[in-house]
């Protein structure tokens, strides 16, 4: 049951972002990615390893996404802090996804091809969704051209991030070192 929650809880984040986004709201996504990650945490045995993994995902995402911005790939609305980087609630959404790899997505963590191929084909029909359905993106004159970078982007992430996933779930879960245990 709490992988269904998991899942809407998800889009939940992605749909308040994008929206909100698109009408300037910019805090609509991370209010909601609050309200996930607050329920997520507290029913998480992966508490620790869920926390690292946002953390990262934050970081890749905010690189990824200002590259694709200063390199003039695309432009987001509600660009806060700055139109030059990342706006706020697209590393919102990519914590939100950090949110699904130890718990509706935990599967994917054996099978990272896989990953691969769904986040090369995946995350640029999310970005696709996001400019054409809801305006919270724009592309440059070629969108092939920015959905081919996603696409590269993704392929290598998606995989990535599920390796971290898995690696700091069974990092926090080892049991301790005795010290002086092997004397």
């Amino acid at each position: 049951m709490n992988n269904w929650i998991n899942i809407g809880f998800y889009q939940a984040t992605w749909l308040a972002a994008i929206a909100g986004a698109a009408r300037g709201w910019w805090w609509a996504g991370p209010a909601m990615l609050a309200v996930f990650a607050a329920w997520q945490l507290s029913v998480s045995n992966e508490r620790r390893a869920d926390l690292e993994v946002m953390a990262c995902a934050a970081i890749a995402g905010f690189a990824v996404d200002t590259l694709c911005v200063r390199g003039g790939i695309f432009t987001y609305a509600a660009p806060v802090p700055s139109p030059d980087f990342a706006p706020i609630w697209i590393v919102a959404l990519w914590m939100s996804f950090a949110l699904t790899l130890n718990h509706s997505l935990t599967w994917l963590k054996a099978h990272l091809a896989l990953a691969s191929v769904l986040g090369a084909v995946g995350a640029p029909l999310a970005y696709l969704a996001a400019a054409r359905g809801w305006n919270a993106l724009s592309f440059a004159a070629r969108p092939a051209l920015a959905l081919g970078a996603l696409a590269i982007a993704w392929a290598i992430l998606a995989p990535t991030l599920f390796y971290l996933a898995r690696h700091l779930v069974r990092k926090h879960r080892a049991p301790p070192v005795l010290h002086g245990a092997l004397r």
